[in-house]
């Protein structure tokens, strides 16, 4: 049986209408094809990292001293309140997270980094490098969470639009997992955070 012209047209319009329009179907599809997408960046991420994993394997870990000497005593004008070092020694990861604030503690920084050389932490950041080669992007009245690259830089980036909290991970190079969490800070506001760390000096 032949489709008569009109026939046809309209199919191809209902056709393109699934396609253009913000309906169950076409979002399945959308997610379907992302999330292939993504698997195939991840498998070559990992790929890619059989070397590093061998290499940060072989790096003995920063110790809790040369951390505590690294994190900063003030940060865009945020005197640091407190620190914690060495809370996953128990999994032989190495950590350090400090936390900041202005002078009348509206707003506070909170950073924390994670030492991916030794057996543990190798594997450790292996893991958080797959899930930043992935692209992914999400709003609600809530919320915006997405990835973004900074040059050669990938983080992920999510946005709390109720009480302007901040949440952004990153990796410094191949090792050193970086969570920064802010509290009446926007994007903007917390990447300066970041940059003001001197990451470089961690190693």
């Amino acid at each position: 049986m032949y489709l008569t012209m009109k026939t046809l047209l309209i199919s191809c319009c209902i056709a393109a209408t699934l396609i253009a329009c913000d309906n169950p179907v076409s979002k399945k599809v959308k997610e379907t094809k992302q999330g292939i997408e993504n698997s195939t960046k991840a498998y070559k991420e990992l790929h890619k990292m059989g070397d590093d994993i061998k290499e940060l394997q072989e790096i003995e870990p920063l110790t809790n001293e040369e951390m505590k000497a690294w994190l900063p005593d003030e940060i865009n004008g945020m005197k640091r309140t407190g620190y914690k070092a060495g809370q996953t020694a128990y999994i032989q990861i190495a950590s350090i997270e400090g936390t900041y604030s202005n002078e009348d503690k509206s707003k506070v920084f909170k950073v924390s980094v994670m030492d991916g050389a030794g057996e543990t932490g190798a594997s450790a950041t292996a893991g958080i490098r797959m899930m930043l080669s992935m692209d992914m992007e999400e709003e609600d009245e809530y919320k915006v969470k997405r990835t973004v690259k900074k040059g050669d830089l990938k983080a992920i980036e999510e946005y709390r639009k109720n009480n302007n909290n901040t949440n952004i991970q990153l990796m410094h190079g191949k090792r050193f997992y970086i969570q920064a969490n802010s509290t009446n800070m926007d994007i903007d506001e917390t990447w300066d955070a970041i940059d003001a760390l001197n990451l470089e000096d961690l190693g």
